[in-house]
């Protein structure tokens, strides 16, 4: 066959979130929308900042063509990478330079090449990840040409089992992704928990003679509940890069806009920027979105609306522990990670989707028996599932 396999059965098969996503679209055709409840994609409901529509609206009445249509520098424009780099230094204060920050098209591109940037080729390295983890982490290790490694985590809080994760590491060992607020538990990993995670990392990169990276995934760093606080692993561990995006903080998904910044304390700093620019060269990925680049510079310090998805989780949470499921409560981003009131995960899902409930079994996240509830839609929706979630309970209870 005159095609690359692998790449064939990536895109013959759809991720499960994918495919219930479609799924709901051809059922709200057929029995109307507002009688699905689909809590598949991590599609933001709340709409982003005013401020953003109107910067807009501003740059396209104000700026030249060439600014807002044509190529910026490879790495992104100057001035961006400047306003994010003073942004990150106010508030977590690790002296970051403009030119350790690379704009890229979202997260999804980020996390390939900073993969891309530290895997070697022909090497054996491996990737820790820490159950449950995004599923689309497998497909960019393995398509960097790393095994991904899975550390479970603790049972009952999802929190990093520190000695699961340490039993991981082996000579072989060249990144680990950590990815707090999580996805798809919504677990915010504490302070505690990166302390004890970073000196395993210091110890076994003294011990192996080698620097294992740290790969911060932070798109879900802004939806954060109560004053949870997230740590910034760059103040806790030198070789860290942090791969950031504004799908979720401005709810801005679709424009495909984060960066990379590169930790200034790292081993040999400049030569790890230099490979993620290389990486996004070899990738495809240079000069991300001009428009963008430029809105999220003027709206630095912009933020959604947390509280929307706040209430929407206490009415699930509420509600679903009182019909009998048993739910690890989220500090942050979206996402409700639900015990499946039978062992097998997608036969749950199947009996959920005949109330018209979709919901994504976890197997794929390294999680086997649970579901994720994604809750980032109307408030109405989520008050409308909640007589179908309770029929369902109920039937499980019944045939017991």
């Amino acid at each position: 066959m005159g095609y690359n396999q692998k790449m064939f059965g990536l895109g013959s098969k759809r991720s499960i979130i994918r495919e219930i996503f479609e799924y709901s679209k051809t059922r709200a055709k057929e029995i109307g929308a507002e009688n699905v409840y689909d809590f598949s994609l991590g599609n933001p409901s709340v709409p982003a900042p005013a401020e953003v529509n109107g910067t807009i609206k501003e740059l396209l009445d104000s700026e030249s063509s060439v600014l807002l249509h044509g190529y910026t520098s490879a790495q992104g424009d100057a001035g961006v990478r400047a306003a994010i780099a003073d942004s990150i230094n106010e508030r977590f204060g690790v002296g970051i330079s403009p030119n350790l920050v690379y704009m890229t098209c979202g997260a999804a591109a980020s996390l390939s090449i900073c993969l891309r940037a530290l895997v070697e080729d022909g090497s054996e390295d491996e990737c820790v990840v820490f159950a449950p983890f995004f599923t689309e982490y497998r497909v960019f290790i393995e398509n960097a040409g790393a095994k991904i490694v899975v550390s479970e985590p603790a049972e009952k809080t999802l929190q990093i089992d520190i000695a699961d994760f340490e039993s991981r590491i082996n000579e072989k060992t060249k990144a680990v992704i950590v990815n707090s607020p999580n996805n798809p538990s919504g677990v915010v990993y504490t302070e505690d928990t990166v302390k004890a995670l970073c000196e395993v990392l210091k110890r076994k990169s003294e011990e192996y003679g080698k620097t294992i990276y740290l790969i911060a995934d932070e798109p879900y760093r802004e939806l954060v509940y109560s004053g949870v606080d997230v740590p910034y692993l760059m103040n806790y561990y030198d070789n860290t890069l942090v791969c950031y995006s504004y799908s979720k903080s401005l709810s801005l998904p679709g424009e495909r806009i984060g960066y990379i910044a590169v930790s200034p304390t790292m081993e040999d700093t400049t030569d790890i920027y230099l490979a993620v620019c290389g990486a996004g060269r070899s990738l495809g990925y240079v000069c991300a979105p001009s428009l963008f680049q430029q809105v999220i510079a003027r709206c630095i310090n912009a933020k959604v609306n947390v509280e929307a998805y706040k209430e929407n989780r206490d009415i699930l949470y509420k509600n679903l522990t009182e019909y009998g499921y048993e739910c690890v409560k989220p500090d942050g981003a979206f996402y409700l990670f639900v015990k499946a009131l039978e062992d097998d995960a997608y036969k749950f899902y199947e009996r959920a989707k005949a109330h018209e409930i979709l919901v994504v079994p976890c197997d794929d996240f390294g999680v086997k028996g649970y579901v994720r509830i994604a809750y980032c839609t109307d408030k109405s929706r989520v008050e409308g599932a909640l007589p179908a979630f309770k029929a369902l309970a109920e039937e499980y209870k019944n045939n017991r």
